[in-house]
């Protein structure tokens, strides 16, 4: 029994493809690559989680055939928030697990369970500009006024991150691991409010996504910071093999 992950599907089985280059290079064809990969690593028993930006669909209509996809995949399936699942109202995820279970689930403001894990997951979030450039390519300014906005949305993702895990601690688990869509800092970042909740509840891993295109690999942290394991699984940067976060 393993627990894998993987971010950023982006399928688009029912909507016209719209963005990032998903025509050539590690994006042709990535369902059939990611479908082969998940048979030949994951079997029934094992937990695969994707973190996020799992269809290009705005309603649960346009997004059918790609949770249908999903659900085929082998093993357990959970499900976290990207910044482009419009079809999930993050109010009405219960409403999503009663349509969609035993075939998915869907984890927002709480937590589930592998072996003696509690598995955490919000969206998160982080400023992403605009940066203003010197002719060297040197940051020498950015966008203050969606700096501001986009603390209040970190604010809310840290809100909703920590009473997840609380609710954990409560029911008994001490072991965590923290999976977010968003990177847990920019560009600008040596630390944030996400790293602190990470380092404050000991989380041993925190799996994020979100950072694809070659430019965005290293946008934040990859590997051990601060006693805490960080690891990017966007899909084109794992090349559409899942990560296995835990045996």
């Amino acid at each position: 029994m393993s627990l894998y992950a993987l971010g950023d599907l982006h399928l688009h089985f029912q909507t016209e493809l719209k963005a990032i280059g998903q025509k050539s290079g590690a994006w042709r064809h990535h369902e059939q690559k990611f479908q082969k990969n998940c048979a030949k690593m994951i079997d029934a028993n094992d937990t695969l989680v994707l973190v996020g930006d799992h269809s290009w669909g705005k309603n649960l209509n346009e997004c059918e055939q790609d949770l249908a996809y999903i659900a085929d995949l082998p093993g357990r399936k959970i499900l976290t928030r990207g910044n482009h699942d419009m079809f999930w109202n993050a109010k009405k995820t219960r409403q999503l697990n009663e349509k969609f279970q035993p075939k998915l689930n869907f984890l927002q403001d709480g937590f589930e369970v592998y072996q003696d894990y509690a598995l955490v997951g919000t969206k998160g979030f982080t400023f992403e500009g605009p940066y203003y450039l010197d002719r060297r390519g040197r940051i020498i300014g950015w966008d203050e006024e969606k700096e501001e906005h986009a603390k209040k949305l970190v604010e809310r993702e840290l809100a909703r991150l920590r009473a997840s895990l609380e609710m954990a601690k409560n029911e008994g688990y001490q072991k965590f691991i923290i999976f977010l869509h968003y990177p847990p800092t920019n560009i600008l970042e040596e630390s944030s409010g996400f790293t602190g909740i990470a380092e404050e509840f000991r989380a041993e891993q925190v799996i994020y996504a979100h950072c694809h295109g070659e430019s965005r690999f290293h946008d934040s942290i990859q590997g051990e910071f601060h006693g805490v394991e960080y690891r990017l699984v966007s899909g084109d940067f794992l090349r559409w093999k899942p990560y296995k976060v835990l045996d």
